[in-house]
């Protein structure tokens, strides 16, 4: 009987159990690397101590770790720091995942994965250009992971609710392949000139200056003191010649160095960069935006990985209560967990929404769901390496409700479903939608309140 041939996920595992073996035996951190097609190889950092190509173990190493990983083998399987012409863009990067911690006499092995798309979800920072302490601006990130589940509208709602309080508010379309709320917040024809597509592809080439981005929303609404709504959308105004579909894919590209040795500018800097000159137009023609609300799309994408890990103050993760919605918060949940501490700080910025969620007859299953939204949380986000001395972390009745898996409720009504928000700009105004939307608005109000009495 012949022996079973290494799949995608086996090939990695027997990746991992060498380089931890290499790591231990020679006393030197490596990285594993793994490439667009899944390719592994092993990179040995001998900077301090070069190793030859003809050192003692390293062509018997080469043969048995391609060996343990084929068909899903690196073209150079094993590399050495030395041999290498820019060693520290695999040994001194923030992509790098510490996956074994090191004990006396071994070296330390730690991942990187080059990949099209997903590898930000495994980054939870702050902001490429600054961290949020110090940003004068508030984010609220609103994501689903399913399609559906009316995140655009509740944008909508909430940008709304948020101005008739006084503030000023940034709405900022990331929905890119499939923008939603620019037309839910904008007449066709008022939106300005130019979108946040717009701006990473003139920005790659140092043409992004005096870009149009934003626009007050034309959504019919009372001004209640000095509240205001600003849109930036996905895409420019409509006109011939603008070819939104050419620039949607070249916008996700990392950009090299604009000279030899200097810093690489990644796809998630970019998109900050992005956001950023929006919240400076508004300030410029209004003032400093007090909330921005970044619309993303769903999904396992990069523009959901790099708004929820490193552009946003706070994310509100929308859920219906089914097994696939779970199934997709557990994997990314489980990306969050393999950085314990940066995972910490992102637990504590993220809120479930319950969506689309009747408003009669459904107590029990609101408490269902915070069950499973629980429950997602303990597996992936709670119980972590280094968390052994916490108190045990359980809702109790007294504070369950401000915990990041208690959902904030959207009533979701037979009324809805013939709602039509292109037809009457006046529908926020509509009794059954404000009834529907109340605790959820009066809910972020209060986290935003809470993230600028963080800042004082």
């Amino acid at each position: 009987m012949s022996t079973p041939a290494n799949r995608f996920d086996t090939a990695w595992q027997a990746a991992l159990a060498y380089a931890a073996q290499m790591a231990a035996e020679h006393d030197r951190d490596v990285v594993l690397t793994r490439d667009l097609l899944g390719r592994a190889s092993l990179l040995i950092d001998d900077r301090e101590a070069p190793l030859t190509a003809d050192a003692p173990g390293l062509a018997e190493a080469t043969a048995a770790f391609s060996q343990a990983t084929h068909p899903f083998t690196g073209l150079d399987p094993l590399q050495t720091a030395s041999s290498l012409f820019a060693p520290e863009l695999f040994f001194d990067v923030p992509d790098l995942v510490e996956v074994t911690v090191p004990h006396e006499g071994s070296g330390r092995v730690s991942t990187l994965e080059r990949t099209v798309v997903g590898g930000d979800w495994a980054t939870v920072t702050g902001t490429e250009s600054e961290p949020p302490k110090t940003r004068q601006t508030r984010r609220i990130a609103l994501y689903g992971f399913k399609g559906g589940v009316g995140r655009s509208t509740a944008t909508t709602v909430l940008a709304r609710s948020l101005a008739e309080r006084g503030l000023c508010v940034l709405v900022v379309d990331l929905d890119l392949e499939s923008p939603g709320v620019s037309h839910l917040l904008a007449e066709p024809g008022a939106t300005p000139a130019y979108g946040i597509v717009d701006h990473l592809v003139e920005s790659a080439v140092g043409n992004a200056e005096d870009l149009e981005l934003v626009a007050r929303a034309s959504l019919d609404s009372p001004k209640l003191g000095n509240g205001d709504i600003w849109l930036a959308p996905a895409a420019g105004t409509t006109r011939p010649g603008y070819d939104y579909l050419a620039k949607l894919n070249r916008i996700y590209t990392d950009l090299p160095a604009a000279v030899l040795g200097g810093t690489p500018t990644p796809f998630a800097a970019r998109l900050e960069q992005a956001i950023a000159a929006c919240e400076a137009q508004v300030e410029d023609r209004a003032r400093r935006p007090d909330v921005v609300l970044l619309d993303s799309r769903a999904g396992i994408h990069d523009i959901a990985a790099v708004t929820l890990t490193r552009l946003c103050d706070q994310a509100l993760l929308f859920a219906v209560d089914n097994p696939s919605t779970w199934e997709g918060y557990r994997m990314l949940f489980e990306q969050w967990r393999r950085q314990p501490a940066q995972a910490r700080l992102l637990r504590d910025r993220i809120r479930i929404v319950a969506a689309m969620f009747h408003s009669a007859g459904d107590i029990d299953r609101l408490s269902t769901l915070r069950r499973n939204a629980y429950d997602i949380f303990m597996k992936t986000l709670y119980n972590l390496p280094g968390d052994e001395d916490e108190e045990p972390f359980l809702p109790t009745r007294g504070d369950v409700d401000d915990k990041p898996y208690a959902p904030i409720p959207i009533l979701f009504g037979n009324d809805l479903v013939g709602l039509d928000p292109l037809r009457s700009r006046k529908w926020p105004e509509l009794p059954f939608v404000r009834a529907a939307y109340r605790e959820f608005v009066d809910t972020v109000e209060t986290l935003v309140q809470d993230m600028y009495k963080e800042q004082s």
